[in-house]
């Protein structure tokens, strides 16, 4: 699939648009705060022809092969502001019916945009989002902090990320352990959630509690499943790729 750069809102973004299904929803891809289209590997093509929908997945300004993000210092509420921005691309891409399936960061910005802009997206499938900050989560960033100071994590994400590594590393760890960033919270967000919602997550999730899981389906507004997968860590889609696709491909059909 050939992937182009577009412009929204004068920000340049990496786009990969798989269109066959004509009138069909499209799914919308969005990545971890480490990730790029190139990590989903084949899994939205899979997903793809399993629900007969056509897909749209993107790099994040500062991922893969977007143009740099001009600081690595970030907001608080910068999740927001990728949801806005996704509304934009989502507008100039005229994709009216919209499926979003977000990983991590991904899957955060998935639920923020579904209580922002209800009338655009029909269903959500969150993978091991985050609503609120938790001490697994911080020991998990301070983890891959650890590892990147001392094997060869940031050789292998140059890789997808070229010279932008650095930037994006430090935008996460630095945000996510931040003072000002131990308060975020998106729970009043999700009363505004209608459309219906799938949260998967790994038992083992290295970066969140089921917590995150029950206190997101309890409080949106619309149909909310929940699928845990035992001995699973924070990337099901990657560890068990078929388990994933089955369940998110029997939500997808029954909401689309």
């Amino acid at each position: 699939m050939e992937g182009r750069i577009i412009d929204v809102k004068g920000k340049k973004l990496y786009i990969e648009h798989y269109n066959p299904f004509e009138g069909r929803p499209t799914i919308i891809f969005l990545h971890d705060s480490l990730g790029s289209v190139q990590l989903w590997r084949d899994f939205p093509t899979k997903l793809s022809e399993a629900a007969q929908c056509n897909t749209l997945a993107y790099d994040r300004l500062g991922y893969g092969k977007s143009h740099p993000m001009p600081t690595h210092e970030r907001p608080v509420n910068y999740m927001e502001l990728e949801a806005d921005l996704l509304n934009d691309l989502l507008v100039e891409m005229n994709i009216d019916i919209a499926i979003l399936f977000g990983h991590s960061d991904g899957g955060t910005i998935a639920l923020i945009t579904a209580a922002k802009y209800p009338e655009r997206v029909n269903a959500v499938v969150c993978e091991a989002g985050h609503i609120f900050v938790e001490d697994v989560t911080l020991k998990g960033v301070y983890d891959a902090w650890e590892a990147y100071k001392t094997n060869n994590l940031a050789e292998r994400l140059q890789k997808y990320h070229g010279d932008k590594v650095e930037m994006l590393f430090r935008a996460w760890t630095e945000t996510w352990t931040r003072d000002d960033y131990r308060t975020w919270n998106i729970e009043h967000l999700l009363k505004h959630i209608i459309c219906p919602l799938l949260f998967i997550q790994g038992e083992a999730d290295e970066y969140g509690t089921l917590d995150q899981v029950e206190k997101t389906v309890t409080q949106v507004s619309g149909i909310a499943e929940k699928y845990i997968i035992p001995a699973t860590g924070h990337t099901p889609h990657k560890e068990v790729p078929e388990l994933v696709l089955e369940r998110a491909t029997e939500f997808i059909s029954k909401y689309s």
